[in-house]
């Protein structure tokens, strides 16, 4: 196994991800019920110790307009909407999506934030991808001893339906692409509507891009990590390997061993999960909550295919035995494990949360919604300081950010109260059914960030975190 980059250890990635600063360890937390976790075969509990009681409207401190409802004794702030001036001048870019905290010295922090915009043009001319891609990251500069913003930049442009990421260990974010179109692209599967809506890029488009804390990306893709649909990236600090998640109907887990750890740009080898000794397991449905299953790893031979389908490199790992999940969306390293969100899996196609343990190499289902009042299409996560799981909500209707703790407790933490009476940077309207999106935590833990991901916003939250379990 590739051993990690010396640049960055181990703990210090905890504390920059926000996975431990004194944090209760996750699998402590596991073992603290017997009853069974979450979905229809466990029951799960709800709004119980490990929440911070019921939700009320809170004014947003730089608006004065009660965006949020969250618990007492919290407040917070938003910045960087859509349409707000950046650095050089140019407009923030909408549909914020998948982001990360860096430490940046002292009490500073850099926030890099994707967009997820599918085309109509690059938003900067530079770092510059494809002319027509429309998405993106920006970098904001944050500080956390008194909340307040010193800066904001364009750190890569030209992309296309940037969803999701993750955060590596050595100070740099992994942009993802949720699209496989561009060059190469055969759209002889799609439907003649689906077909006009394809924008004609110069670049192909459904790979990876890296992009450092503290600049711009070099806006070259990082092809041996695969051209698919792909959602987020989770980095295991002791040997540097990537995971993968594929927000399909019928997705697979991806795995990336680097040739050399801490350097994806020089190529490496892609797997997919499989269940031993049951192939082509579909975990979508069916699935009993709180039991082990080993994995082992099929080879992807042809990562990057010349001429590509939506469903080329799934279906190289479905022949060679692996699992297929049901829309693979948010993944986050904590504690030696990797955490895994199903959006729309189980019974109730509601969600389901995964965990993976690298160490023993084995998966298990750890909540599984019964219903949409309790969890409804989680998207991205983060894991916490204090040990419990952050989701945020893209259901058709009323959008929460809720806690998980790994013993099956499930609470509401806050919920989308964005209403503008008044247009603001060109929007106006009821925005409450839009999706959260971005959780991430400051190094120091002090602060919470999410983005709505519609009108584009992001918050910064903080308050009585100890009194519960994020």
């Amino acid at each position: 196994m590739p051993a990690i980059s010396p640049r960055l250890g181990r703990r210090t990635f905890l504390s920059l991800t926000g996975a431990a600063l004194g944090a209760a360890p996750l699998h402590a937390l596991a073992k603290r019920a017997a009853a069974p976790r979450g979905q229809a075969p466990g029951g799960g509990r709800t709004r119980g110790e490990a929440g911070y009681g019921p939700l009320r409207p809170v004014r947003d401190e730089t608006t004065g307009l009660p965006l949020l409802r969250l618990p007492a004794g919290f407040r917070y702030l938003t910045f960087g909407w859509t349409g707000d001036p950046l650095a050089d001048g140019l407009p923030t870019p909408p549909a914020h999506d998948g982001m990360a905290a860096f430490a940046a010295g002292g009490s500073r922090i850099r926030l890099i934030r994707n967009h997820e915009v599918r085309s109509g043009g690059a938003f900067a001319e530079r770092p510059l991808y494809d002319a027509v891609g429309g998405g993106g990251t920006t970098t904001v500069e944050f500080d956390t001893a008194n909340g307040t913003v010193h800066d904001a930049w364009t750190s890569l442009a030209g992309t296309a339906v940037n969803c999701a990421g993750g955060p590596t260990p050595w100070g740099s974010w992994l942009t993802c692409e949720e699209t496989v179109h561009g060059p190469g692209f055969d759209p002889s599967l799609f439907q003649a509507l689906l077909q006009q809506q394809i924008p004609d890029y110069g670049e192909p488009h459904g790979y990876v891009f890296e992009v450092p804390a503290d600049g711009e990306a070099g806006a070259e893709p990082l092809r041996a990590m695969g051209r698919f649909v792909h959602e987020a990236v989770a980095v295991d600090p002791a040997t540097g390997i990537v995971y993968e998640t594929e927000d399909r109907g019928a997705a697979g887990f991806y795995r990336f061993l680097p040739n050399e750890a801490g350097n994806l740009a020089a190529g490496g080898r892609l797997e997919t999960l499989a269940i031993a000794g049951a192939p082509r397991s579909d975990l979508r449905k069916g699935q009993t909550a709180d039991t082990w299953r080993p994995v082992s790893w099929v080879p992807i031979e042809d990562p990057d295919p010349a001429e590509i389908t939506e469903h080329s490199v799934f279906e190289q790992g479905a022949a060679g035995g692996g699992a297929t999940f049901a829309r693979l969306e948010g993944t986050w390293y904590g504690d030696g494990r990797i955490f895994i969100v199903s959006t729309d899996g189980g019974e109730a196609e509601a969600g389901q949360v995964w965990e993976y343990d690298p160490g023993r190499e084995r998966l298990r289902l750890i909540f599984e919604s019964p219903g949409r009042d309790v969890l409804d299409m989680p998207d991205n996560l983060c894991v916490s300081p204090r040990g419990g799981l952050v989701l945020c909500e893209d259901g058709p209707t009323d959008n929460f950010v809720r806690g998980l703790t790994l013993d099956g407790e499930i609470f509401p933490f806050a919920k989308n109260a964005i209403v503008l009476d008044g247009e603001r940077n060109g929007f106006a309207g009821d925005f409450r059914a839009r999706e959260f999106a971005g959780a991430a935590y400051s190094p120091d833990g002090r602060w919470l960030f999410f983005n709505a991901q519609t009108p584009g916003i992001t918050f910064a939250v903080t308050g009585p975190w100890a009194d519960g379990a994020l």
